[in-house]
């Protein structure tokens, strides 16, 4: 790097909130796969305290010997609902397979551990119904286990009984435990690299090891279009991309060399815009800074797609493996502007749902009141699928009935996670839609072969 980067970036991690969101090293399980359930929880213990023993260690030394901030450490393994089928899991055995993971977890020190999933687009098999029946008591009885289902995809459709079947999940993981539903996401078109939490799992076409990372700079981003202010939307677009570039460059050294010092080989950056709770560190705030007095407002969704876009060129032009998500993410609860704009009333759940056909993820982070219908919870997740499937892009729901909380009030979940205010649903019934069940057919545009 020559002198002026290398101070550019300093100014960026020290004024602008620059840092990388996640080193993630994904394990597979297929190896510990056992008829027998301890016989499959030791194996699995055993290979990722072996495999990321040295991953949290390394982490801190990139990040002090480079001057950058890593902030998270992560796992991500085998989707369990496959693992744990050999042994004919129950829902009891599969809470044994959270603990173990959780358990390991806290071995190696990591701050999340992903891949208590189950992926059931086309249909249940295996221990599938069990897992997914174990994910209230399993989110409730651990610490750092995250959980995902897919539910949908182009190719498949929409499973909608397993949507049906999720919004009574969430609503009893709520039950259960405070945190538990920050820590469930509903996919559609879930991807097999994602390092984010909490839907990142190891997929089944991943090397049996692999170091992927995820990259976090919304400030930067805002500090870069306040120099061009008034200017028009081509020099936006330039100006984030630029950015966007400078920020991948740095989330691949760092990919590169955790690669190097763990022997483990390097896969993805992935380029999602992250926010956290922290003043500046917002993407809501970018899309202000080009000119909308407040996100939520017609223009929103036009300034979104301008952002996803750009950061997407400038990502792919500095990086050769870019996966994951890539793209902004818009959870209510971890974004100051977010946050803002839900309790001034201009920003709601429809426009969030047209938002998410922009970007990355979906319905996020977003408290709704504990009152709110399963069959509610279901026919949300079940629109944000449909976007998903129809536009061929990742999409998520990871909804949080507040306990004892009506439309106004306000949660905290603290530290990354936030807070936000209780959202308004919409109080028409949508229980004869989720309890028709079956499967809503895969579009046209699927049939590609």
């Amino acid at each position: 790097m020559e002198t002026n980067q290398i101070f550019e970036t300093i100014r960026m991690i020290e004024e602008d909130n620059l840092d990388i969101r996640t080193i993630t090293m994904g394990i597979s399980l297929l190896d510990c796969i056992d008829t027998d359930v301890d016989a499959a929880c030791k194996k699995i213990y055993q290979k990722i305290t072996r495999c990321a023993k040295d991953l949290v260690s390394v982490g801190d030394q990139i990040a002090r010997e480079y001057g950058i901030p890593i902030i998270n450490k992560r796992v991500s393994v085998t989707p369990i609902a496959a693992v744990a089928s050999a042994a004919k899991a129950t829902a009891t055995d599969c809470v044994q397979y959270a603990q173990t993971l959780d358990q390991a977890a806290k071995a190696v020190g990591v701050d999340f551990i992903g891949g208590y999933s189950a992926l059931v687009e086309k249909g249940f098999q295996g221990s599938d119904s069990a897992l997914i029946k174990s994910i209230p008591q399993a989110l409730a009885e651990t610490d750092f286990v995250c959980s995902s289902v897919n539910i949908g995809s182009t190719k498949a459709g929409i499973n909608m009984d397993a949507v049906k079947t999720m919004g009574t999940v969430i609503k009893k993981t709520a039950e259960q435990s405070d945190l538990g539903c920050a820590k469930l996401v509903v996919f559609a078109n879930a991807v097999e690299d994602n390092p984010f939490m909490a839907g990142a799992f190891h997929g089944f076409g991943e090397a049996d090891t692999v170091i992927n990372v995820g990259i976090s700079g919304p400030g930067v981003v805002k500090r870069a279009l306040e120099k061009v202010k008034g200017e028009s939307f081509d020099v936006v677009a330039e100006t984030v991309k630029k950015t966007a570039f400078k920020i991948t460059r740095m989330g691949q050294l760092v990919g590169k060399e955790a690669s190097k010092r763990l022997e483990i080989p390097f896969g993805i950056v992935d380029l999602s815009l992250a926010p956290t709770p922290a003043v500046g560190d917002s993407v809501a705030q970018i899309l202000e800074e080009m000119g909308l007095e407040s996100v939520g407002t017609h223009g929103t969704t036009a300034a979104l797609a301008l952002l996803n876009d750009a950061v997407k060129k400038g990502g792919v032009m500095a990086c050769n493996h870019v996966g994951g998500l890539s793209g902004a993410f818009i959870p209510v609860s971890e974004d100051a502007g977010m946050i803002k704009a839900a309790e001034n009333g201009t920003l709601n759940l429809e426009k969030l749902e047209a938002m998410t056909a922009i970007c990355s993820v979906g319905l996020d982070m977003i408290a709704i009141a504990d009152k709110t219908p399963a069959e509610t919870i279901s026919a949300m997740i079940a629109d944000e699928a449909a976007i998903g499937v129809i536009n061929q892009k990742t999409t998520a729901v990871r909804i949080i009935p507040a306990k004892n909380k009506k439309v106004g009030d306000h949660v905290e979940f603290g530290g990354l996670l936030g807070s936000a205010p209780v959202m308004q649903t919409n109080e028409a019934n949508s229980s004869d839609f989720i309890q028709r069940g079956g499967r809503i057919p895969a579009p046209l545009h699927s049939f590609k072969n």
